[in-house]
């Protein structure tokens, strides 16, 4: 496989308590928790577009740029089609909603990352 320079996720290990907060936001699979701790499964699999960044608790989540193999969307493919496993379901922390009720997005609060649906995230912002 082709090597490149581009951005990746990079997870602390000292940092990650393994609570698996960044599992779900990854939709290409490239996380998953191994021996207790997040891991980046294969580089291939991470776009680097960081949506699992905001989730973590702990701030062990970082992008990095780096040689690596290409993100590749085959691979991507391959990987989801082949590991069908039920999402973990996030809640709002401020209304409770579902995110099978309205989307959510990750987000830091006050120094804590936190899960705001759509409809709580405009009073967030504007108070």
């Amino acid at each position: 496989m082709t090597k490149v320079l581009r951005k990746i996720i990079q997870i602390d290990e000292e940092l990650c308590t393994g609570c698996g907060d960044c599992v779900s936001p990854c939709a290409e699979g490239a996380i998953e928790i191994v021996d207790g701790k997040a891991k980046v499964i294969s580089d291939e699999l991470c776009d680097g577009a960081g949506f699992c960044l905001g989730t973590c608790p702990e701030g062990a989540l970082t992008i990095v740029e780096r040689e690596t193999d290409e993100f590749s969307e085959e691979a991507v493919h391959e990987h989801t089609a082949a590991n069908k496993v039920d999402p973990v379901t996030q809640h709002c922390n401020w209304c409770g909603a579902a995110d099978t009720e309205r989307p959510l997005l990750p987000t830091r609060h006050q120094g804590q990352s936190v899960w705001v649906c759509v409809k709580c995230l405009p009073p967030l912002i504007h108070g």
